[in-house]
């Protein structure tokens, strides 16, 4: 079965898309400092893709007809075709992936942005913060228990 010319147009931009892109493209070459971290950038990649084309039937006369093409097994058959393909990326960098001895952080470009990730990395200091402030309470609250046992709480 022949080839219809719109697999050719998508085939050319898939094979052209798919060299430009690989994993370097989002998580970037790593970069080693003297001090013995590891720093990767980190980017954020956008794609878009479109395709498109349409047959013509030619009356006898030599008018064009506006019905188009008849599509199913004919289709692409002689008829005249008209189509297009095109496509974009965007690559914008949103930070760097410092791993070292002292753990892995991820340094944004735009800490207004990334507050999220801000959050996640002041997690275990609140969580540590949190317990210590349970900690301190039950204790006051057992030791006032004690103080207080013997006097009785009037009804509310």
């Amino acid at each position: 079965m022949e080839e219809h010319p719109i697999q050719g147009l998508m085939s050319t931009a898939m094979e052209n898309i798919k060299n430009m892109v690989d994993v370097s493209t989002i998580i970037g070459d790593p970069v080693e400092t003297p001090g013995g971290e590891v720093i990767l950038p980190i980017s954020k990649v956008g794609f878009g893709f479109v395709a498109g084309g349409t047959e013509f039937e030619w009356n006898p006369d030599g008018g064009k007809n506006l019905e188009g093409g008849r599509g199913g097994e004919d289709s692409g058959k002689g008829l005249p075709f008209g189509g297009g393909s095109g496509g974009g990326i965007s690559i914008t960098p949103i930070g760097f992936l410092v791993v070292g001895t002292a753990g892995v952080k991820l340094v944004p470009l735009e800490s207004s942005t990334h507050l999220f990730d801000r959050l996640l990395d002041l997690a275990p200091q609140v969580v540590d913060k949190l317990q210590e402030m349970v900690k301190q309470f039950g204790n006051k609250k057992g030791n006032q228990g004690t103080d207080r046992a013997d006097k009785e709480e009037p009804p509310i």
